[in-house]
């Protein structure tokens, strides 16, 4: 597991963390809005997190090399999760897992490098699109000095 001792109060170079002002902000979405918490709690809790998360990941990753396979998967987490007795987080993570499937496939594909957005060209128009970018690129190039300046 990793180390997550700290030297002199401040953390390693090799400390991982989560983004402390997401999790201040999900703590302040668990707590009633009248509920006030030092900047140390909300540390804290973040620590609590990041400690949580390398438990777990720990756990799913020694439960992926004992079944001698190179790719941890979902199913690796909720044994790993069982494993060290947070069952009773089984069927909330699963509703998770499935929220979060059915909102990758509702959501529209990244594009690659190479598509464009709004309507496609046709062939012709993109040769001669590509034609009018040449000269316009050969007329900058023939009123231009070999030192940069203007003819």
């Amino acid at each position: 597991m990793a180390d997550l001792e700290t030297t002199a109060g401040k953390p390693k170079d090799t400390d991982v963390g989560l983004p402390k002002a997401t999790v201040h902000k999900v703590v302040r979405e668990m707590f009633p809005p009248d509920a006030r918490l030092s900047n140390e709690v909300k540390d804290l809790l973040a620590d609590c997190c990041t400690e949580f998360i390398t438990l777990v990941s720990s756990e799913a990753n020694e439960l992926c090399d004992k079944e001698k396979r190179s790719t941890l998967m979902p199913e690796h987490v909720l044994a790993a999760l069982e494993n060290l007795g947070f069952a009773n987080l089984l069927d909330e993570v699963k509703e998770t897992w499935r929220q979060h499937k059915a909102a990758m496939l509702e959501s529209p594909k990244p594009m690659d490098k190479w598509s464009k957005q709004g309507p496609k060209m046709s062939d012709e128009e993109a040769i001669a699109a590509q034609q009018k970018m040449f000269a316009e690129a050969r007329a900058r190039m023939q009123t231009k000095s070999p030192l940069g300046e203007s003819l």
